[in-house]
């Protein structure tokens, strides 16, 4: 089997847990670090592994959308557009936003497929369980992503487009879907037939390619114009999403999530969009490293799925600590993330720590 089509990654260790002197237990991971010109700068493991975005993609399933007008169609603000593109936690200011974008497009509720869950938010969760609230789609994370799908169905459907009356927007073959994944495909330089697809937990369909091509998307988003994303609408298209998603990092998210945390702190500096079974993706934009540094992407896997991201956070800082793209006081205050924690018993008792066990290596440019 050809490199290219492999699906037997070649993860290194990246994360361990000890007990005592003993290491116990190992994550194993990859990362690729890519700039905007396309150069591999850096990586672990390995950079060409293929996996599945999740909700990592977000941001890039909008594109198509805003860069056909839908942000002047439909009068939608920064926070909305931020919300469009996160995995927000259901809170009452989350869903009141949805709410919002769904009056403005004239959606309906009933019209999201996404599924329903509890609210991510804990908080949230409780109020709604004691006052014996069900939850709704709109609580779902991914119905601003769904929203904004079908946003982009009403539109083209006022502008005379038709569609097959047995085609769900959330069908893979449906035209938008269509349309995003050929969007996907250029901003990651990869031809369409080699993005492999798959359907998420929300039921839209999701793509997985090599974390090299993913991690070249981020550079693409943060820098359009030297990125050579496309026509002038897709260049401001990435523009709004990226300035939406560091403006109000609190829709992307939510209370105590690492993605809002990360972009709260880095201040404008840094797009930070995570997704399930423990993948993460960064943008750094121009000039964060250092005078003149290009925009970077970052794409992080860990291979068993982690439980709630929490080692993909930690590698994820790690990361972002070894290319000196936080300062010692930015990693203090995400401290609660990682990269490094002391581990007690229930007895309150030091027992071990979790800490990263990799280091970059770096391309001889």
């Amino acid at each position: 089997m050809s490199k290219e089509t492999t699906f037997y990654p070649r993860h290194l260790p990246i994360y361990e847990l000890t007990r005592g002197r003993i290491v116990e237990s190992i994550h194993y991971g990859s990362i690729a670090i890519v700039d905007v010109h396309g150069n591999l700068l850096a990586w672990y493991g390995d950079p060409d592994m293929v996996t599945f975005l999740r909700s990592t993609l977000k941001p890039f399933q909008l594109i198509p959308f805003l860069e056909n007008g839908g942000k002047d169609i439909f009068d939608l603000n920064s926070r909305e557009i931020a919300i469009m593109c996160g995995s927000h936690s259901g809170t009452d200011e989350h869903l009141s936003i949805i709410q919002q974008i769904q009056k403005k497009t004239r959606i309906q509720e009933s019209d999201l497929l996404c599924g329903t869950h509890e609210p991510i938010d804990e908080l949230t969760a409780e109020k709604m369980r004691n006052r014996k609230e069900i939850a709704s789609p709109n609580r779902h994370n991914c119905s601003g992503k769904h929203t904004g799908m079908l946003a982009y169905v009403r539109y083209k459907e006022r502008s005379g487009v038709t569609y097959k009356k047995n085609l769900r927007y959330i069908d893979p073959l449906h035209p938008v879907q269509k349309e995003i994944l050929r969007t996907f495909s250029q901003m990651s330089s990869l031809p369409v037939k080699k993005v492999e697809v798959g359907i998420d937990g929300c039921s839209a369909p999701n793509f997985a390619v090599p974390l090299w091509n993913a991690a070249f998307a981020f550079a693409r988003l943060c820098d359009p114009d030297l990125g050579d994303v496309g026509p002038v609408k897709r260049v401001d298209a990435c523009r709004l999403i990226t300035s939406a998603m560091m403006t109000h990092p609190e829709m992307v998210g939510g209370p105590g999530r690492f993605d809002t945390r990360l972009m709260e702190v880095a201040r404008g500096r840094i797009v930070s969009k995570g997704g399930a079974e423990a993948y993460h993706g960064v943008g750094l934009v121009p000039g964060v490293l250092e005078t003149g540094s290009p925009a970077i992407g970052i794409a992080i896997k860990i291979s068993d799925g982690d439980n709630r991201n929490q080692v993909c956070n930690a590698v994820t800082l790690e990361v972002l600590r070894q290319l000196g793209a936080l300062s010692n006081d930015e990693l203090s205050r995400l401290e609660d993330f990682g990269p490094e924690f002391s581990l007690y018993n229930w007895s309150g008792a030091l027992i071990g720590k979790a800490h990263p066990g990799f280091i970059l290596q770096y391309s001889r440019q």
